[in-house]
């Protein structure tokens, strides 16, 4: 079809002031979190699922690609547009369809930011626990696309166990429903199947969430290490102990000097990491698990511990942890990110290894980490100019991840799999694996349509 009457086709769906279409508009879209870059030929605002179903009708007559989008701000290039086509901005559907306190469940569209659904929900003493750090810009249907966790994601889950149903736009234009508010749905898990695909399976529109009442009491404290084998054999000794954390936080050397030029929070620049550690639940519990949290890090022969005292205390402690990434970011004009999982018992020693393999590539690198589930991540920081620095970076990445699998990890623990890790998935996965996971996608988009070339290695139908 001639792009004018496209245009018009898609006007007649959701309103001219809801289409993007000159050069000027689309830069806008053509990037996330990540350096690589791809322009759409068309941005689309539905504001329901019935709009959308439409535009991914036109699309599939057209043959054109549609990549849903929310805020962009994933960091694997899951919402690049490789192939052009439409970029459905979900970004409009913004509403909380129902919320049911008593059953703790709420009905919200994918567009919502995560933060503004925690401000909606707080007043009725409830949280939603997925809380990636993006959370004050990020929506949730992007959280459930890559399938988003957090720092309170070792103990409470990641966004997979806070989804109990969907409303989603397959590729064809029909709209279905998956699962629902009960915790059970007989038949097969397509919600599961569903969350954390990037946005290759289907466009989901709005989702049943779970709702969790805010702890009596949150206990913060900040452990100084002088080295990282300490701290990492104190988070191995508190899971040992059966105490279960809100969140164990690291942040490495390099990362502490950042965050400390950043801050001036007062970490003290020549320990080797600082664990940031929360407990909540019932008041009484916390004074005797934050006490056995002293403990078990004086036995690591931990420099010092600092338990806020209050919530201005707290807000301070998480201060650093809070601004790592743009501490970070800010020293170049380039930046990777990795958020490769690896085993809690091997998790220092990976952190020293990429430490290691940062000094032989000549490359700046800060490492955070959810210690508790073993998520790390590194954040690198280069010159984008500098192409030999950028292919030093590129062999660096690669040892990186290479790595984590060797040591029993995963590629993702919460940022997806996109582009930036699509050619790692045989590192994971043999062929015949791959080859079920692309028959699972064509089942949902023959015509390969939905987000092409993310998550799984490209074989000439994906």
């Amino acid at each position: 079809m001639d792009k004018s009457k496209l245009i018009c086709e898609l006007a007649g769906i959701v309103g001219r002031d809801s289409v993007l279409s000159c050069r000027r508009d689309l830069l806008v879209y053509e990037y996330d979190a990540t350096p690589d870059v791809s322009m759409p030929e068309y941005v689309v605002f539905p504001r329901d699922a019935s709009e959308a179903a439409a535009i991914m009708s036109v699309a599939r007559r057209e043959g054109l690609a549609v990549v849903p989008r929310g805020a962009g701000t994933n960091l694997s290039g899951g919402t690049v547009p490789l192939k052009g086509g439409i970029v459905l901005a979900l970004t409009r559907m913004t509403e909380v369809r129902s919320l049911d306190v008593e059953s703790q469940r709420a009905e919200v569209e994918a567009g919502l930011v995560n933060l503004e659904f925690q401000g909606f929900i707080a007043p009725h003493g409830h949280l939603f626990a997925p809380d990636p750090s993006s959370q004050k810009v990020s929506t949730l249907g992007g959280n459930v696309g890559e399938n988003a966790g957090g720092p309170h994601c070792f103990k409470y889950g990641i966004t997979t166990n806070h989804v109990y149903g969907l409303e989603a736009v397959l590729s064809d234009g029909q709209v279905v429903h998956t699962g629902g508010a009960a915790e059970d749905s007989p038949g097969y898990d397509l919600t599961g199947l569903i969350v954390g695909s990037e946005g290759t399976l289907a466009a989901v529109t709005s989702m049943v969430v779970r709702l969790m009442r805010v702890p009596e009491a949150i206990k913060t404290m900040l452990a100084i290490f002088d080295t990282l084998e300490d701290c990492g054999n104190a988070v191995s000794d508190t899971i040992a102990a059966g105490i279960i954390p809100a969140t164990l936080e690291i942040m490495d050397r390099p990362l502490i000097a950042e965050v400390e030029s950043s801050t001036h929070t007062g970490y003290p620049l020549d320990a080797e990491a600082v664990l940031l550690i929360e407990l909540d639940g019932m008041k009484e519990e916390l004074e005797g698990q934050s006490q056995r949290m002293v403990e078990i890090c004086r036995r690591n022969h931990v420099r010092t511990v600092h338990v806020a005292q209050d919530d201005a205390e707290r807000d301070e402690l998480w201060r650093g942890r809070r601004v790592a990434y743009s501490a970070m970011v800010k020293l170049a004009m380039g930046s990777t990110v990795h958020d490769t999982t690896v085993p809690r018992t091997k998790l220092a020693e990976t952190l020293r290894q990429v430490r290691d393999i940062a000094d032989h590539y000549r490359i700046r690198v800060g490492t955070a980490a959810h210690a508790g589930d073993g998520n790390l991540h590194p954040l690198v920081v280069y010159d984008p100019r500098d192409l030999e620095e950028v292919e030093r970076v590129h062999s660096a990445d690669k040892e990186i991840v290479r790595l984590c699998v060797a040591m029993g990890g995963t590629l993702s623990g919460e940022h997806g799999v996109g582009i930036e890790k699509r050619d790692y998935m045989p590192l994971l996965f043999t062929e015949d694996e791959l080859a079920h996971m692309r028959e699972i996608k064509r089942i949902f988009d023959p015509e390969g349509l939905l987000n092409p070339g993310k998550l799984l290695p490209l074989d000439g139908t994906t």
